[in-house]
């Protein structure tokens, strides 16, 4: 269960802008008040009270309290990783830094274009591309057994402003992480991927269908309502349907 949704994520975004009571000179309209929503979001306290990285750590942890996609001796690749959040909370959920004697030990490697800081119990590459050819080989490499049973995707454009092409660009990338799935996703495996909702989004959720036995849309508590961010989950890859074997 999450300790609270009630709570919040302290986001590293807060270093980009000073934080004093006056409205800075070089600060825009759209700056200030992105600024005032950030320091009362109630997700933004949270990060320094169960010490994530990023608010963005409740959306996965909600996923995961609704549709238990983490656990114990997982291997979870993490794409769009930065700054390491999603990766706290599978380390945290797979034992991956073996904090559970008890439970089976899995595995966190997380890719990201961005440095990512150390995470006990992960392993980074970074700065890397996921849709490169050679970062998937080291990605097998790195994976044990060559595979993973979760691909996890909070991977984002940089935003342009101009919604539609923004939306474009990030089914695009979700597209291409799906292109990769064949040679990373195990059998039965999990993919999630963050979308903004769009012309394109039912393209990409029949792509998924085709591909997975169960897919869905979630909306976590933690995306903000003015937001068209949603999430796409997918369980039990099987690539193409088909026939099942005995």
């Amino acid at each position: 269960m999450l300790l609270s949704l009630k709570l919040v994520c302290a986001s590293l975004r807060r270093q980009r802008f000073h934080t004093s009571g006056s409205h800075s000179k070089g600060q825009t309209a759209a700056e200030h008040l992105w600024l005032t929503r950030h320091l009362r979001d109630p997700f933004v306290k949270a990060a320094k009270v169960e010490s994530y990285r990023c608010r963005s750590a409740f959306k996965l942890l909600e996923v995961n309290d609704r549709h238990q996609i983490l656990r114990p001796g997982l291997r979870v690749l993490d794409c769009g990783a930065a700054p390491g959040a999603w990766s706290q909370v599978a380390v945290r959920r797979v034992n991956a830094a073996g904090a559970d004697p008890s439970a089976p030990v899995g595995f966190v490697l997380g890719v990201d274009l961005l440095h990512i800081f150390p995470l006990e119990g992960a392993t980074f590459l970074s700065p890397a591309d996921v849709t490169d050819p050679r970062t998937i080989q080291r990605v097998r490499e790195l994976l044990p057994g060559g595979r993973a049973d979760v691909i996890l995707s909070d991977m984002a454009p940089n935003a342009t402003g101009i919604r539609s092409l923004d939306h474009d660009r990030l089914i695009s990338l979700c597209s291409s992480l799906l292109d990769v799935a064949p040679d990373v996703l195990h059998p039965g495996g999990t993919f999630l991927c963050k979308t903004w909702a769009g012309s394109q989004s039912l393209g990409l959720q029949k792509r998924l269908a085709e591909q997975f036995q169960n897919t869905r849309t979630v909306k976590p508590r933690a995306s903000r309502k003015e937001s068209s961010e949603v999430y796409l989950l997918a369980t039990q890859y099987q690539r193409v349907k088909g026939p099942v074997e005995d």
